[in-house]
């Protein structure tokens, strides 16, 4: 039984669930849906009209946290999320950090302005921009830098948690903005490590190529 993902590709949520389950080697299959032009019928899969949903058999689940520790557990191996309960609550809140006060800055400010308000034919507000890059978030940097334990953030190992904050910098990335290596260097080192990897680079990748389409340069 193959799970369907639906959702865009260039949401950060997507691509938090789309590698772990590369990370875990499942396969699936992808259905597109636009944030914000979601189709009729799509609030049967997500009643909030919003993207990822999953669809397992005659299972449906949406949330990318609720889906993404779901999948973790129904396709042990290579497991994403630690078994230790400590190690697990500090997962999930590294995944909540990422997702809630991340997300609102690299992806809902400055993704949004810089790419999807091209793709939208309008104008990005620079100003909020800047003032997401320049006030709000170094002191989440700073504190993603305090919590790094050399290239991973728990037990020296990939985890969701890694990959949960990784995918808000991709977006961030794509919105042609990087973490200053000189103010934040482990965090740096974390996300040059993680891109390395040939299944996030073939992600970034088509990520890129998409763009790139979209935005016809």
């Amino acid at each position: 039984m193959k799970p369907v993902l639906y959702g865009a590709p260039l949401s950060p949520f997507v691509r938090k669930v789309r590698l772990l389950l590369d990370f875990k080697e499942v396969d699936y299959d992808s259905k597109m849906i636009v944030p914000y032009a979601t189709p009729k019928g799509y609030e049967a899969l997500n009643p909030l009209k919003k993207v990822p949903a999953l669809v397992l058999g005659d299972n449906v689940l949406a949330d990318s946290a609720v889906i993404a520790h779901f999948l973790d557990a129904y396709y042990p191996e290579k497991k994403l999320v630690p078994d230790d309960l400590l190690l697990k609550a500090r997962c999930e809140w590294l995944e909540k950090y990422a997702d809630y006060e991340l997300s609102p800055h690299t992806t809902f400010t400055v993704f949004s302005q810089r790419i999807l308000n091209c793709i939208a034919g309008k104008q990005p507000n620079e100003e909020l921009v800047q003032k997401a890059i320049h006030e709000k978030l170094p002191p989440l940097f700073d504190y993603l830098e305090s919590q790094l334990n050399g290239l991973y953030f728990i037990a020296d190992e990939l985890t969701l948690a890694d990959i949960s904050v990784a995918s808000q910098l991709i977006s961030y990335e794509h919105a042609n903005e990087t973490v200053p290596e000189d103010r934040w260097p482990k965090l740096t080192q974390f996300y040059q490590h993680f891109k390395q990897q040939t299944i996030v680079e073939q992600v970034i990748s088509s990520e890129k190529a998409t763009l790139t389409k979209i935005l016809d340069v």
